[in-house]
């Protein structure tokens, strides 16, 4: 029995893998004339494409640092560095605090130094941010440590005055941040145009009312505790700071929806991974404003009972 030719079916169904073991493609191999070379080398790219894009499947997905673009999770390693160097400060605020107390025995025996210094650094260098085009991570660290010393310094001092007060708060406020981003992750909270108008004219009410009630405690117009002020006055028997810190921690709430915002849109358009620094701090604003305010609010309802 004559064996098959080189053009006969058995051989026009080589295995395409041949165009890999021989470099030179099927004529090379003696395999065809030049119609098997061309499907040979064809099936070859194809093969070639594949294995090629399977890599690319298998790969791990390019990150941050590949791309050089803002994403979710570097954001949060970011916001978790601040907040891991504004608790180191605390710490430190806190005991600079009561270390007179503990040295004269008196728990009320506090200074308020950490505190102002944190407090008049992270105002300074919070304005210096917010309006700075491009974020500076040394300037954002900066502030993250001034913010740490007014944390610690003002905590401290409320605990003397409440104990537990500060694991009220700190409780209270990772309730509230933790509802938030839930909500937002549903897709159930969104901020509109409307709403932003009324929040930016909520907050300079706000901060008019706080700079007026600071200066009228600085004069002495003002007596009594230096943390409350006009936070004291009664309005048909209901404390006045009360009524305004929750409507204060509504803002609050409506901001974090607008730093999740930022971190969305600025992920959706490729924003520079450098921006993921201004997210940030945007975030450690809105939650440090946000805890300091519970602290007032349970601060009120303590003395009041």
């Amino acid at each position: 029995m004559a064996s098959p030719g080189f053009n006969s079916p058995v051989f026009q169904q080589q295995d395409p893998r041949a165009v890999q073991t021989y470099p030179g493609g099927p004529q090379a191999a003696g395999l065809g004339g030049p119609a098997q070379a061309g499907q040979y080398s064809h099936m070859g790219v194809n093969l070639a494409s594949q294995a090629q894009m399977e890599g690319a499947f298998a790969a791990p997905p390019a990150g941050a640092t590949e791309t050089g673009r803002m994403t979710v999770e570097d954001t949060i390693w970011k916001t978790v560095g601040l907040f891991a160097v504004m608790l180191v400060l605390a710490v430190v605020s806190w005991n600079w605090t009561l270390a007179p107390a503990l040295a004269s025995g008196d728990p009320r025996d506090v200074t308020l130094v950490p505190w102002i210094v944190g407090l008049a650094g992270g105002f300074i260098l919070g304005l210096v941010n917010s309006f700075k085009k491009n974020p500076s991570v040394p300037l954002i660290l900066a502030y993250a440590a001034f913010e740490g010393l007014f944390i610690g310094g003002i905590s401290a001092y409320f605990e003397v005055l409440f104990p537990g007060i500060v694991m009220q708060a700190t409780l209270a406020t990772v309730a509230v941040v933790g509802v938030t981003l839930a909500l937002f992750a549903s897709g159930k909270v969104r901020t509109s145009p409307r709403g932003r108008k009324i929040f930016m004219i909520a907050i300079i009410g706000y901060m008019v009312f706080s700079l007026l009630n600071l200066v009228l405690m600085w004069t002495g117009v003002l007596p009594g505790n230096m943390m409350f002020g006009l936070h004291s006055a009664t309005i048909m028997g209901i404390p006045l700071g009360l009524v305004i810190g929750v409507l204060v921690v509504f803002l609050a709430a409506y901001s974090l929806v607008m730093d999740f915002e930022m971190v969305q849109n600025g992920v959706r358009n490729g924003a520079p991974r450098k921006f993921g620094w201004r997210a940030a701090f945007a975030i450690m604003v809105t939650v440090v404003w946000l805890y300091v305010e519970i602290l007032r609010i349970i601060a009120i309802l303590r003395g009041n009972n």
